[in-house]
């Protein structure tokens, strides 16, 4: 049965009753580009980032153990540090047990958060492939369930609630910009929406995996680095999503390292936002002109995770 068919608005829907009481209704802060050095533009800005967690998976995560059987041995997830972040702290509000494993890129706000939540963590392998082989082996071995980040139906229908939410706050918003890894997000999104506002993907350029998989016509591998990569990077996007993509969303800006912290910097700034590199990145396209509204569009730029140690406090 196609992703159309298993990720659907109803779906999605009953999904965000389920979890609503273990998840944060994030705000909305309405701001002008002005705030931001540019030239007077309002937008929304979602600020999903005050997720759980510090990010929109712990949607998705919550979804996986409540809607699945967890068995004694617990949850798996393989994970840049976002995700494993989400599923260990959903393990330890549900009571179960969470093993995450992370590659070398990770960086330490995450790896450090994974921790604190009482997961087992593994670090190991330079790409976020590498955790997920090495998640896969401990899962033939031990029984428990995967929670895959972006490539799973559980995963896409916990996103596809933040799509929701979004239009409730928003019932006027026409352009939603949205940053890309795996895909997850912009395919839960995408889903709920349904060609009802225009999606725009955002890219690093040095892990374009939609970009990628829009010139070939499907899902293949792209270049995994970038300053974004603990979070963007996976080797391609996701089989499930990328059908309703094509469908759905609009072919990706890519932005650049650079575009990205300068994003970052603006956030704080401008608005005191403190973003991780992938959760500026969407900004990032609107901020360095890569992504220009016309007239007559109420743009939403969804800011999803703040995952970093950019400020120190003392």
């Amino acid at each position: 049965m196609s992703i159309e068919h298993t990720v659907t608005p109803e779906r999605i829907a009953e999904t965000e009753k389920l979890i609503r009481p273990h998840i944060r209704r994030t705000p909305v802060m309405r701001v002008d580009m002005r705030d931001f050095g540019g030239t007077p533009l309002p937008i929304d800005l979602k600020l999903e980032l005050l997720q759980h967690s510090g990010s929109f998976k712990a949607r998705g995560a919550f979804t996986n153990l409540l809607t699945r059987n967890v068995p004694a041995a617990g949850v798996v997830a393989a994970s840049g540090g976002n995700h494993g972040a989400a599923v260990a702290y959903a393990a330890m509000r549900l009571g179960v047990p969470a093993h995450i494993f992370v590659p070398s890129v990770a960086s330490q706000a995450k790896i450090d958060l994974i921790r604190s939540y009482g997961a087992e963590l593994v670090v190991g392998g330079d790409r976020y492939n590498d955790a997920l082989a090495a998640s896969q082996t401990y899962v033939a071995t031990s029984g428990a369930i995967a929670a895959h980040a972006y490539d799973q139906v559980e995963t896409l229908l916990g996103q596809g609630t933040l799509g929701k939410e979004i239009e409730d706050d928003l019932p006027e918003m026409t352009t939603l910009l949205v940053a890309v890894g795996g895909g997850g997000l912009i395919g839960g999104i995408a889903s709920w929406f349904r060609g009802r506002v225009k999606i725009v993907a955002v890219e690093s350029d040095g892990a374009p995996t939609l970009y990628e998989a829009f010139k070939a016509g499907n899902p293949v591998d792209a270049p995994t680095g970038g300053i974004a990569a603990d979070s963007l990077a996976p080797k391609q996007v996701g089989e499930l999503m990328f059908p309703v993509a094509q469908k759905y969303v609009q072919p990706p800006v890519l932005v650049t390292d650079d575009e990205i912290l300068a994003a970052q910097k603006a956030l704080w700034a401008g608005a005191r936002i403190v973003a991780e590199p992938g959760g500026a990145a969407a900004f990032a396209a609107l901020l360095s002109g890569k992504y220009v509204p016309g007239p007559d569009e109420r743009v939403c730029v969804l800011v999803c995770g703040s995952n970093t140690t950019a400020v120190k406090f003392g």
